[in-house]
């Protein structure tokens, strides 16, 4: 789906380099990034890995500051190339722990190593530097920092690509290494700094403050930015309820409930995963054609844009639906699955807690909803929507509405791959 999103980027994108000098470096750092985030999600060596994040990475810290006459666009840039760096350089060192302590940089045989290994302070400070390495890639708090003023100094179709695809292959190379080999390795003796525990803290907090600072944001990049970091705390949930299956044994007996619940969970977890790349792809790129065509980024300028863009404005309304989870829509099912997969055990707590965040979230979206089709404009012109964006507009919406009337088979899929993610 990553793949799909930046093929989405470089279609929209036609439109907004009509008539740039720069167009062929543009779309050459995008395929790297392309190449990076496919390589990422086939990998099997830690090392590739690395490689891989980065391939998929530097491309971006360009990309973010490619609108050099904006002075946000160099501080969006500039932020996020430090950030990144950093985040590279403690992924690099949770690697070269790994390697040291296991004799192989291979992800499986790792895993299995530091399963077999007692308690020990270089084990889990890896563990613990995975964590945060991975954790600024998924933009999970108190990893998320960079997330709002990058998206928002970005060139909007550049935090289309931030936002729906490498953040979503950030989540794919957790769930291959840090899922893996946090949940079968005991950081602490205290049963309270439990791997489960400490991913349910971080799945409240993700989606409870990238809901409230959404509320307040006037810029329409900024609000979608605070979203996408509480659809990260979504899509722990599924973490915690794997976590948690892993902590009581239950995929060493496959009859125990808490088997089927982390089992759910984590496909909960991959479908929110390819939902969320496209709804929020949709969502950010409809922010860039309003960019474009009306050169205003905040909220105020879709008022009354029913009226002026009804192709942009209809797919605004489906995906800020859909990452509510209103049904029939995709983002119900996920939701529905991650919050199922917690509701019966000791993290029911956090299924109350998705439960009303979503409700709270649906109070910003329906803001700009109202805002769309009920609020006068200052004009009433019709405004250009570019075939290009048409087209991307018209397969989003349509994978919204199809997934969310016929999810079944988006979910045996996923379903199917969650018994090859922990080797066993």
């Amino acid at each position: 789906m990553t793949v799909t999103v930046a093929l989405f980027v470089a279609v929209a994108s036609l439109e907004a380099l009509r008539k740039s000098d720069n167009a062929p470096v543009y779309y050459g750092l995008l395929s790297f990034t392309a190449l990076g985030m496919l390589l990422l999600s086939f990998t099997q060596d830690l090392l590739m890995l690395f490689v891989s994040w980065e391939l998929m990475s530097l491309p971006t810290y360009v990309l973010a500051g490619f609108d050099k006459k904006r002075v946000q666009s160099n501080e969006a840039s500039v932020k996020y190339a430090i950030l990144g760096a950093m985040s590279s350089a403690i992924l690099l060192y949770a690697i070269s722990l790994t390697y040291g302590l296991t004799g192989t940089t291979q992800i499986i045989p790792a895993v299995r190593a530091i399963a077999a290994q007692p308690l020990s302070l270089a084990t889990s400070i890896a563990i613990l530097l995975f964590v945060a390495g991975f954790g600024f890639k998924m933009s999970i708090v108190p990893f998320h920092m960079w997330i709002p003023d990058a998206y928002e100094g970005a060139p909007t179709t550049v935090s289309t690509l931030l936002a729906a695809a490498t953040k979503k292959a950030g989540f794919v190379a957790a769930i291959r290494v840090l899922l893996a080999a946090t949940t079968v390795y005991v950081i602490t003796q205290n049963p309270i700094f439990t791997m489960a525990n400490i991913l349910a803290v971080l799945a409240l907090l993700t989606m409870t403050l990238g809901n409230a600072a959404a509320l307040t944001q006037r810029s329409m990049t900024r609000l979608l930015a605070y979203s996408s970091i509480a659809q990260a705390g979504y899509i722990l949930v599924g973490f915690v309820a794997y976590a948690y299956g892993q902590q009581t044994n239950a995929f060493s007996q496959q009859t125990n409930a808490y088997f089927t619940e982390a089992t759910i969970g984590m496909t909960g977890a991959l479908f929110h995963i390819l939902n969320h790349a496209i709804m929020k792809g949709a969502a950010f790129l409809v922010a860039a054609l309003v960019l474009l065509e009306l050169k205003r980024g905040d909220v105020e300028a879709y008022s009354g844009l029913g009226r002026r863009m009804p192709v942009a404005a209809f797919t605004m309304t489906v995906a800020f639906l859909a990452l509510a989870g209103v049904p029939p829509l995709n983002g119900f099912w996920s939701k529905l699955l991650l919050f199922l997969s917690v509701i019966n055990g000791p993290f029911a707590w956090l299924a109350v807690a998705g439960i009303v965040n979503s409700a709270f979230s649906l109070g910003y979206y329906a803001w700009v909803i109202k805002r769309i089709y009920i609020d006068e404009s200052e004009s009433n012109e019709k405004v250009k929507e570019p075939i290009p964006f048409i087209v991307v507009f018209g397969v989003s919406v349509g994978l919204m509405i199809g997934l969310g009337l016929f999810p079944q088979q988006v979910i045996n899929f996923a379903s199917s791959a969650v018994p090859n993610i922990f080797p066993r």
